[in-house]
């Protein structure tokens, strides 16, 4: 294959009509103006203006917390936005993740943006359409029964002269309308009195539309966090402990004043940086700042057998029951036969292509942050604690940044550069290095997981035990960053759990006990081991364990997976038909895995695995090619089913499954943090690989749209049965089950040596 190089500048020169300017809106004489403010300096949810303005043009601006972290979220907000207030989609703006701009409704987060934050503004919505229709209504001397609304024109039904235009109702002024806003966060209820549409009368929800900022990302103009300069900035660089919990016994300040550009070292507790008034300076004054660092006072488990011998033995802070129903001991005692299995998932980055990146700006007790967290509430919050003062007084303004999957819940940057900051009295902009990002970004939990089943005469499953040993993840925390830690705040909270979902709860057995055992390490920290909520967390290990055991049993019974599963969901119409989609796309054809054997070097196989994430359904199908001879393992073929209840954005859904699909094929196959007992060494893309483009799999999305449910999220359920049908796959091809993530050359040989 040829293959053609263009400069970057040839690229967008190229581009045409393509290159799209999103400065379409005009500027509202004094935004600030709309809104309404509480004692507390924070947005009042309970004015209609803290929700949306219309510009006299018939613009609408629309405020949120919520951020585009690249799902396609503010495109699908829009959708609702416009289809309540009867405005083209492209005459929407949404004004997102400032913090004295919005109404703070929780991170996005979860998978549940679409189903918190969705009726949120669809309400919001609906209540500006009725107090619109309430203005012309009086404008056009008509009942407001009588008024249809169309591209944001309100007309007089059968009198088509008879109209008014929302900016000539009130373009550029306030509402001046109060409406029931309850909660706080994801659980607010915003207007629940209002009527909003019946969703059989959608027209632009469940339509496809293309995302807003693509256009942006393609050319190359999107502002990501990375791009954003300040007038007089200054640049700052962490000076990172060798190895793990340590602290700086000297600093030899001389070795750095001669750098051109050198302005200042920053020491407050263990926190270490350099400011300078240049990226490159600051870059060659963390290289040359010579510390002496304290010895370590602890050390991380040596190797992996180590740390999964002490996630599973290790007393537990936690326990979660997910689901606890009949008597276990009735169920085994009845079996004909018993199984037993057990899996080990490793720390896995999120893997940030562009590494974590904040400016902050600290004058006095006023703090403003730039930044690009899925939480900027949250870390305002964070910020706020580590420079005490009060929450109000801090800003923070979204940039979006380059990856995310859970790493920007709250970003370690925007701490790092509030403390340079407010050393040097100006705005500090902080960049990670990719060393820094491998090595110190908080990883997704291993888990070490056992699971035991019985079935009966028939072969029916009559008792299942699962039980999830793993760590919670914490560094979402508002004193569980790295630079907090490092001045010595305490965590104030023992960590949020890694979740439960993925143990097998989806089927139906009569005597079943599924726990997640979450331990809290018993290291001081910060640790570059520390933990945080990796995309699903916890899920695709426990789906992982869970699908490919349910697959031994059905192998060892000579049985159809497919079918094995089906017997066990009766009473789970959803995930029966998302998994009958699934195998139905694939054409699956009934009989039991492994295939026949094959002669050839090459060994074929096919794996199916289902999971439920925040009542969304996801079926995967993978095709793989195994090479008996190197170990290595191709995934041809991904089809996947997904059902999130009413579909807001099908195209932008079907991006996101795809972005799923892809980044769970890398997590199986590539992905593990490496460490030994003082660091993690897994520190560039080499010593941790991800999918590259040439190894993507064919992939084949079916959408399971349900008009008469809500709107549910599509941001995570689509990564996690990935790892297991392709673990299924592989078993199918060669015979050989692995139970330990990610499935390398190394442990397939080993596999086939010892079958």
């Amino acid at each position: 294959m040829k293959t053609t190089e263009i400069t970057r500048r040839q690229f967008v020169k190229g581009t045409g009509a393509l290159i799209v300017s999103f400065n379409l809106f005009p500027t509202a004489k004094d935004v600030f103006a709309q809104f309404v403010k509480l004692p507390s300096g924070d947005i009042d949810p309970q004015s209609l203006d803290s929700w949306l303005a219309i510009s006299p043009e018939g613009l609408v601006t629309f405020y949120t917390s919520k951020v585009e972290i690249g799902t396609g979220t503010i495109t699908a907000l829009a959708q609702i936005v416009a289809e309540e207030l009867d405005v083209p989609v492209d005459r929407i703006k949404m004004d997102s993740g400032d913090t004295s701009r919005t109404v703070e409704q929780g991170s996005t987060v979860g998978s549940r943006t679409i189903e918190r934050a969705g009726p949120q503004v669809r309400q919001a919505a609906a209540a500006a359409r009725q107090e619109l229709l309430k203005l012309a209504a009086a404008r056009l001397g008509a009942p407001v029964e009588k008024l249809t609304v169309q591209n944001g024109v309100v007309n007089v039904a059968g009198n088509a002269a008879q109209k008014i235009s929302y900016g000539q109702l009130i373009g550029g002024k306030q509402f001046n309308v109060r409406i029931t806003a309850t909660g706080t966060g994801w659980d607010m209820k915003v207007a629940p009195e209002v009527k909003a549409k019946d969703p059989k009368d959608y027209k632009i929800v469940g339509q496809p539309v293309k995302r807003f900022e693509i256009p942006t990302k393609l050319t190359g103009e999107h502002v990501y966090i990375h791009d954003v300069r300040i007038p007089g900035m200054l640049h700052g660089r962490v000076v990172r402990p060798p190895v793990v919990n340590t602290a700086p016994v000297s600093i030899d300040e001389s070795s750095v004043r001669a750098i051109p550009g050198f302005v200042k070292v920053v020491r407050e507790g263990s926190f270490v940086g350099v400011v300078a008034k240049t990226q490159w300076a600051a870059i060659k004054a963390a290289e040359a700042l010579k510390v002496t660092w304290a010895k370590p006072t602890t050390k991380l488990p040596a190797n992996p057998d180590e740390l999964f011998a002490y996630l599973r033995n290790t007393k537990p802070a936690r326990t979660q029951k997910a689901v606890e129903k009949g008597n276990l001991n009735a169920g085994f005692s009845e079996a004909k036969k018993t199984y037993q299995a057990s899996y080990r998932w490793p720390f896995q980055m999120h893997g940030m292509i562009g590494p974590s990146c904040s400016i902050a700006d600290v004058q006095g007790d006023k703090v403003t942050i730039w930044s690009g967290p899925q939480g900027p509430f949250r870390t305002r919050g964070a910020v706020a604690a580590l420079l005490k003062v009060p929450e109000q007084n801090v800003r923070v303004i979204y940039h979006e940044a380059s990856g995310s999957y859970g790493r920007m819940s709250t970003d370690d940057g925007a701490e790092d550069a509030a403390l340079m900051s407010r050393a040097v009295g100006a705005p500090v902009r902080v960049q990670w290095s990719r060393l820094d990002e491998h090595g110190w970004e908080p990883k997704g939990p291993a888990q070490f997981d056992e699971v035991k089943a019985a079935v009966d005469g028939d072969g029916k499953l009559i008792a299942w035990d699962f039980a999830d040993y793993g760590q919670p993840w914490t560094a979402s925390g508002a004193t569980l960053l790295l630079a907090s830690l490092q001045i010595g705040m305490k965590p104030n909270n023992p960590g949020q759990s890694n979740g439960t979902q993925g143990g097998g709860e989806i089927y139906a057995v009569p005597n079943q006990k599924i726990v997640a055992e979450h331990i809290n390490w018993h290291f001081p920290e910060p640790i570059p081991l520390r933990t945080s909520n990796l995309r699903a967390p916890g899920d695709p290990a426990r789906c992982f364990t869970s699908e490919c055991f349910l697959d031994e049993i059905a192998a060892d019974l000579k049985v159809d997976p497919v079918d094995y599963r089906l017997r066990h969901m009766t009473t789970n119409k959803r995930g029966a038909e998302c998994l009958k989609a699934a195998a139905d796309k694939a054409q699956w054809q009934k009989r039991p895995s492994p295939a026949p054997a094959s002669s050839g070097n090459i060994a074929k196989g096919r794996g199916v695995a289902l999971t439920q994430r925040a009542n969304a359904y996801c079926a995967a199908v993978a095709d793989v090619e195994v090479n008996k001879t190197t170990g290595e393992i191709a995934v041809k073929r991904i089809v996947c089913s997904h059902d999130c209840g009413l579909i807001i954005n099908p195209d932008g859904v079907t991006n996101q499954v795809e972005g799923n699909v892809v980044q769970g094929v890398s997590r199986a196959l590539l992905e593990e943090v490496t460490f030994d007992a003082e660091s993690v060494t897994s520190l560039d893309w080499k010593t941790y690989p991800i999918l590259k483009f040439p190894d993507v799999p064919d992939l084949d999305i079916v959408l399971i749209n349900r008009p008469e449910m809500e709107a549910l999220g599509a941001g995570e359920a689509s990564t996690i049965p990935v790892p297991a049908a392709i673990a299924n796959a592989i078993f199918d091809a060669i015979g050989v089950r692995l139970r330990e993530a990610p499935f390398t050359p190394k442990r397939v040989l080993a596999g086939l040596k010892k079958a």
